[in-house]
């Protein structure tokens, strides 16, 4: 069963045996998604969190911000200068891929801004912040793919991708969470082992979900969307 904000908050209520209108509850419970969300989003890799956004170089600069049209990047996978300058839908242009390399390397290869051209290389130089050789000698569409934080499940965000296609997973994931609330992570509390239990359950539900995730990338077995299957001999190729 899939979960919105409301039943979502209404079954963690129920499991941790506290009334829904608690405002402590009220005041845990961003902290309780986030713990959880970050988690999973950071465990799973999801195919979800991958957006495609585009940007654009300056002539004779190397430096390039990523762009935040379709979120803020937290991984880049992959960068592709767009030909010819001007052009910024990318599949009416020709990609080309940025290979990427260390920021010392493009320090040493292309120290300054001669020669110029269409850039190869890219190297992180911040969280947001890239550099390219060999220096661009034209405004350049850049098309970046990678990973981004969605917007949190809340009551002006009633449904995730977490709460409709892993509701028992993440419905777990805030478990372990609110034994901490519930004071349950030391010897000292009324039920010490709450959150041990919680992650030993969250545990088989986190293998699967990424083993599902896997399959949708074609990174199973023989690089394939198939099940693992454990008795196939040979394994599957």
């Amino acid at each position: 069963m899939s979960l919105t904000y409301s039943t979502f908050t209404t079954s963690l209520a129920n499991m941790i045996v506290v009334p829904l209108s608690d405002p402590a509850y009220a005041v845990a419970l961003p902290n309780i998604i986030d713990d959880a969300e970050q988690r999973l989003y950071r465990e799973l890799d999801l195919l979800s969190t991958r957006v495609t956004a585009t940007g654009a170089l300056t002539p004779n600069n190397r430096n390039f911000v990523l762009p935040t049209g379709n979120g803020t990047f937290v991984v880049v996978e992959q960068m592709n200068v767009i030909t010819p300058a001007g052009q910024t839908n990318p599949d009416l242009g020709t990609r080309y891929p940025l290979n990427p390399v260390s920021k010392e390397y493009l320090d040493a290869v292309w120290p300054g801004a001669a020669p110029v051209g269409i850039p190869s290389l890219m190297a992180p130089v911040s969280q947001q912040g890239w550099i390219v050789g060999m220096w661009p000698d034209a405004a350049y569409t850049v098309e970046v793919v990678g990973t981004i934080r969605p917007a949190p499940l809340s009551a002006a965000n009633q449904t995730t991708f977490l709460s409709t296609y892993l509701p028992d997973v993440f419905l777990a994931a805030a478990l372990v969470m609110s034994a901490g609330y519930q004071l349950n992570f030391s010897a000292g509390g009324d039920n010490p082992q709450a959150s041990v239990t919680w992650e030993t359950h969250l545990k088989p539900l986190l293998d699967s979900a990424r083993v599902e995730e896997i399959r949708k990338k074609f990174g199973s077995q023989g690089w394939t969307s198939k099940e693992p299957d454990q008795i196939a001999t040979p394994p599957r190729t």
